[in-house]
């Protein structure tokens, strides 16, 4: 797949922590419950890490109690990239940075949460950077 941000691994693993890299990079996924915007309430634009592209925003953001940061749909249906994942013995839709591939979590539909896609994209918070609205 070719992105508009494309970088050599080495450059990826100079410019991220190495738990960003893990989640990023390598698809990994940060604990529940200890990520910085599982709880957050700013009203904002939550863009990607790597390459600062804007995903989701404060106003689809929602509390599933999953222990990850949860958005019912992202800021432009063009910002995010879907794939099937068929790791760990499941089958799950895979959620990723359009604009350079990185990994941003998974997105689960059907569960019965008052949203209204009826869809919880369920994305690492360390995969996401939060600007503030201003004023």
């Amino acid at each position: 797949m070719s992105y508009d941000v494309e970088k050599p691994d080495e450059q990826w693993r100079a410019e991220l922590t190495p738990a960003e890299y893990q989640v990023l990079r390598q698809a990994g996924t940060e604990r529940p419950f200890t990520g910085e915007y599982t709880d957050a309430k700013t009203k904002g634009v939550y863009s990607c890490r790597a390459c600062g592209a804007e995903l989701f925003t404060s106003n689809e953001k929602f509390e599933s109690h999953c222990g990850w940061p949860s958005f019912y749909d992202p800021k432009d249906s063009s910002a995010v990239e879907l794939l099937q994942d068929r790791s760990h013995g499941m089958v799950r839709t895979e959620v990723r940075c359009a604009r350079c591939g990185s990994h941003l979590g998974h997105v689960f539909e059907g569960e019965g949460y008052p949203t209204p896609t009826d869809q919880r994209y369920c994305i690492n918070s360390i995969s996401l950077r939060l600007t503030p609205d201003e004023g």
